[in-house]
Parts: C-alpha cells; structure tokens; sequence
C-alpha cells in the first residue's frame, strides 16, 4: 500500500493538518493507535485563540461549525485566595477572543469534516524504515506496512517519530496536575458552582493551586497543580480512590471548603498528570520526507497555547505543501523556518508563566497578569 503523506497521531494538531489538505484537494492518511473515535474521553474545555487556532480552523474552512459549539459563559475568569475570597472577577461578556468549546466536539467537527477512509484507527506505529530519497515504510502492530514520501509526527508528547529526526526527551517540569469532577453541581454542591462560577476559576498560593472550569451540564473540572518531586507522586495509589483523593486534600488542609470539596468529593478516580516538556527551543536537522507538529515538536508546560499551536501547526503545514505542489521538502522547509521560532516563543513564555504562577504572591501576580491583559490596559 503506498501513500504520499502519512500523518501519525488523530489529535486536533494531526486532524486540522489533514483536513487543509482536504480543503486543498491533496489525499493523506492519519494513522491512530487508539482503536475507535470513542475509545477514551476527550478532557474538558479548550478556549480556542484568534490569533492561531481560530486561524487554523478559518483555512479548514471550519469556523462556522466552531461557532456553533461556543460554550456561552466559558470566557469569564475568577480569582479566589485560598480562604475563597474573590480577588479577580471577569464576566464573559461574549467579546473576548478566547472562547471555550468541548476538545471532544471540537474533534467530531474536524473527522466528520473528512473522508470516511481518512483516519485508521487501531494503527499503533511499531517501527519506520527509511527508503532513501524521503520515503519511508511503516509498520504498525499488527503486522500491517505502509509506504509514504511524507511522514508527519502528530503523536503528542512521547511520539514515536520525534526520534527520526531529534534526541530530545521530554523531562519532567516539577509539576503535576490531578484530575477530579464534581456532577450535577449546582444541584449537589451549589457552594462548589458558585465558586467556580460560569467559565474558569483559579485559586493558588506559592507551589499549590486549584484550578476548576465549568463545562456543559453542570460539570466541574478541576485541576489540582503541585509542585511535587515525581516520587511523591508515584507513592500515592491512584487505584484507591479515597486514599488518593485524601492524601492531595491534605496539602490544601486550612483552604475555604467549597475549594477543598472540589478534590474531597471527586466523583471519579483522580488522574495524576505529571507534567513534562521538550526544552525550550526544541528543533531539529532537516532530515529528508520527515517532520513534525504539535506536542511532537515542542511539547512545554500547559499555558492555554497547547492545542492552539497544535492545529496552526497543522494549517501552516498543509498550507505549505498545497503552496509547493511535488516538493515536498520545500514545504517542509518554509514550514520549519516558521515553526521553529514561533514554538521558541511561546515555550519560553509558557515557562516564564508557570515559573511566576507557583512562586511568592502567586494569586497576586496572577490578578495583575489579567488586569493589565484587559483591553485598555
């Protein structure tokens, strides 16, 4: 089976570049390992930015439908210290440029928006063999082979293709972010909503922090971030579900009980996520019919620029390659010279960011980084 461009990974980085290349009449195949569109849930809100994602999904031709899935509200922001005082409140007033949809029906829109026979689902790579001239064989786990003159790493944070062309591995930031949700809040736990409010909310102190956004239906996300050596993370039993929650609750012990029920009365399993990153101005030799996009090529601390970046990386892509028709390399290159200072950018702010997030005064720094954002300021 030959195929001139294969993309590795179904994510919204891989899907958007995929679906400019539909747009652009250009045939790819997106090879996804996990085994079906709904084999694991999607995570919570994205806010989707007009200065890169909101871009993307325009040379997708795809806004229309974006529009369509807004989540009316997401937008407003709260501040709280760790008593539950409100330092920082911006209602969403239906202006700003960062609108909040669901990541899983941000997904739907890009596969339905392609070929049926586009994306092959329980297609885990296994290993590529270089050809020469750019071409390369994979072969998936099951025994399957595939031959391409581009192949496109859209495998997020431990792609399997990063290390054709770089040595770089992610290392572990400091930080860990543990999932939980709270179900029917309004109705079961009403001082819990009302903290968190419509969109985002943001509680933190130096190392520690509870962040939480309000999805549809009543849900609320929450974030717990630690500043925790890894193995302090790997001695809690995740499995135990009262344990788990228990030992995270207990460094927030003294914080408001509307913000400590958010853990304490998690209705799921709570989802350790130590956070790891490339290093800041990741990039990498040219190396011939072989590139990537998204956390494959500059994975960094989430700063709200970590989707976006995927799918700009996607519509920059597939926009090169539709500007330079039987060179492949050239589109590459016009891609690279791009991409690489502008994930640079964003890294080091994304790392600038999170150092002053969870360092002396936090709360503070953070209400003066959303004041001085307001328009007029």
């Amino acid at each position: 089976m030959n195929n001139s461009i294969a993309i590795i990974g179904a994510g919204l980085g891989g899907l958007t570049l995929a679906r400019v290349l539909h747009v652009n009449g250009i045939a790819a195949t997106v090879y996804e390992a996990e085994a079906s569109p709904n084999a694991r849930a999607q995570g919570g809100m994205l806010d989707i930015h007009e200065n890169d994602g909101q871009l993307a999904l325009k040379a997708a031709g795809l806004f229309e439908e974006f529009l369509a899935i807004i989540h009316p509200g997401g937008q407003a922001t709260r501040v709280l210290d760790m008593n539950g005082n409100l330092l920082f409140d911006q209602p969403d007033d239906g202006t700003g440029g960062r609108p909040e949809v669901p990541r899983g029906e941000l997904r739907r829109i890009l596969l339905d928006s392609l070929p049926a026979d586009t994306v092959q689902w329980g297609r885990k790579l296994a290993s590529v063999t270089p050809l020469g001239d750019g071409r390369h064989i994979l072969t998936f786990d099951d025994g399957s082979k595939a031959t391409m003159n581009l192949l496109v790493g859209a495998d997020g944070a431990w792609s399997k293709v990063r290390p054709i062309v770089s040595d770089a591995k992610p290392g572990y930031v400091g930080t860990t972010f543990i999932e939980t949700y709270l179900f029917d809040s309004d109705v079961r736990y009403p001082a819990c909503a009302k903290a968190v409010g419509s969109g985002s909310m943001m509680a933190l102190t130096e190392s520690k922090g509870i962040f939480a956004h309000r999805e549809p239906n009543g849900v609320l996300h929450t974030y717990v971030i630690l500043l925790k050596p890894r193995n302090w993370v790997d001695s809690i039993d995740f499995t135990d579900r009262a344990a788990a929650l228990a030992a995270v609750a207990e460094e927030f012990r003294g914080w408001a009980p509307e913000l400590t029920a958010l853990i304490t009365e998690g209705q799921t399993g709570p989802i350790p996520r130590p956070i790891h990153a490339l290093p800041v101005g990741h990039r990498w030799e040219r190396v011939a019919g072989v590139t990537l996009l998204g956390d494959a090529a500059h994975l960094m601390a989430p700063n709200g620029e970590g989707a976006n970046m995927a799918m700009f990386d996607g519509a920059e892509l597939g926009r090169a390659i539709a500007a330079n028709p039987g060179d492949i390399e050239a589109a590459i290159l016009a891609y690279e010279k791009d991409l690489f200072p502008r994930s640079a950018v964003a890294a080091a702010e994304g790392a600038q960011g999170n150092a002053r997030l969870f360092g002396p005064d936090a709360a503070e720094k953070l209400v003066e980084f959303f004041t001085d954002s307001q328009p007029g300021n």
